[in-house]
């Protein structure tokens, strides 16, 4: 049985890694890039407090020992079902089965000069260059003398209110507070702002009344201008303008406001459903086929408990690629795989800043009751998972020894300026796209 993974995400990964050295079964796993990323941490690249190197790890090594699978790196073009092939930028590989595991692409909603002007942080790459943009508008700062242009310089938007935006802008507010007023004596970090807009009532929408109140709350409490209600219409690179036709002046827009499925070329249109998420059954195979499959955040899956399908996380994808797995290995023993997914909510969680985060853990299904953490105890909470989640031990190390010498000195050595990443966020985002 001959089976390509296209994406080496939570899902795509977890799947590989449970079909390894399973006789019978040959794995290709297929990303554009060589390593698997970290994301919950990429706002952490991308405010300095964690090395890439520290959230990346190579996927060859993951399969040193592995007899069945091996890695391909291309971009997925396209897909041929009727001859059971995949099209790539550098070949073509055929399939008994394929898993698409490709996740999610940042949603501009259609508006270009918002895909020109702005940053999103979908990859390791992509929280580089945020880093790089953030720290060069400090240094251009020391020699601006219109105060207009201060202001923009000064000044961060981030547009979106779930986990990525929250957790970006307490990071962002708590450099403003420990670190930039240290490396940047001659500015006043008094005049720094950092705004949170998000187009619903609350932040943290996706999670409990108590964690949206607390995360409030705590972004308020370290100065960051949370707007609720404020749907962004435009960014021209100097001005982000509101749809109630207000404007904040900035030079930096970092856009968490929404995500869509990568679908990839070759799928009908039918099968796509909201969010740009390919329509599955119980088992994750694809509307209408016997051996394609999507698993993860490119999944819609309607069942009794998720009508409109499962929530983004990676959870979900996590589970969905254990229990696919399980029915591979039943198909290649038996010719016949049965077991339908259900997702076991263990609850969800995010951090605002040293010692700020919320977690929730559910206790009824039926009531949808959960049990809410705040503060220093969900802070320790977030950080052990997420130190569990981490691929490699040494990577683990890393990150662990980084939060510690974070937490006692308020610091980190992170801030570097390199020339090529200087040149590569001033260009298009089409020319960017070739970097990430």
């Amino acid at each position: 049985m001959k089976v390509v993974i296209a994406g080496a995400g939570f899902g795509g990964l977890r799947l590989a890694r449970k079909l390894n050295n399973r006789q019978g079964i040959e794995v290709i796993l297929l990303d554009r890039v060589n390593y698997h990323q970290f994301q919950p941490l990429l706002y952490q690249v991308a405010t300095a407090g964690l090395d890439a190197s520290n959230i990346s790890f190579p996927l060859r090594k993951v399969f040193h020992k592995s007899r069945n699978v091996r890695i391909r790196m291309a971009e997925l073009r396209e897909i041929v079902t009727s001859q059971h092939k995949v099209i790539t930028d550098k070949e073509e590989i055929d399939y008994d089965i394929l898993v698409l595991a490709l996740g999610t692409e940042t949603n501009f909603f259609g508006n270009q000069q918002l895909v020109d002007s702005s940053f999103p942080m979908k990859s390791t790459v992509e929280a580089l260059q945020i880093r790089h943009k953030l720290i060069n508008n400090f240094e251009e700062a020391l020699l601006v003398k219109d105060p207009a242009e201060l202001q923009r310089l000064m000044t961060i938007v981030v547009v979106g209110g779930g986990p990525t935006g929250v957790e970006l802008a307490g990071a962002l507010a708590e450099m403003k507070h420990y670190v930039l007023p240290k490396d940047y004596p001659e500015l006043d970090f008094s005049k720094m702002n950092i705004y949170l807009l998000e187009g619903s009532g609350k932040t943290l929408a996706a999670m409990s009344e108590k964690s949206s109140k607390d995360s409030h709350r705590y972004l308020e409490r370290l100065g960051v201008m949370v707007n609720t209600n404020t749907i962004v219409s435009n960014y021209d690179g100097s001005n982000v303008q509101l749809r109630d036709g207000k404007s904040i002046p900035t030079r930096t827009v970092i856009w968490a406001a929404g995500v869509q499925g990568a679908v990839p070329p070759g799928v009908d249109k039918s099968l796509v459903a909201k969010g740009n998420r390919l329509i599955v059954d119980r088992q994750n195979r694809l509307k209408g086929f016997n051996n394609v499959y999507v698993i993860g955040d490119l999944a819609c899956m309607e069942t009794p408990a998720y009508p409109h399908g499962h929530p983004q996380l990676a959870s979900v994808a996590i589970q969905q690629a254990t229990l696919l797995a399980k029915n591979f290995m039943s198909l290649q023993r038996n010719g016949t795989a049965t077991a339908e997914f259900e997702y076991h909510d263990k609850g969800t969680m995010a951090t605002v800043g040293r010692n700020l985060a919320v977690v929730d853990i559910p206790l009824n299904k039926t009531h949808g009751r959960k049990l809410h953490f705040r503060g220093f105890i969900a802070w320790f909470i977030w950080m052990s998972l997420h130190l569990m989640l981490i691929l490699g031990v040494k990577n683990r190390f890393f990150v662990f020894s980084n939060w510690v010498y974070n937490y006692f000195t308020y610091d980190q050595s992170l801030r570097l300026i390199f020339p090529e990443f200087n040149k590569a966020i001033k260009k298009a985002p089409a020319d960017r796209k070739v970097i990430t």
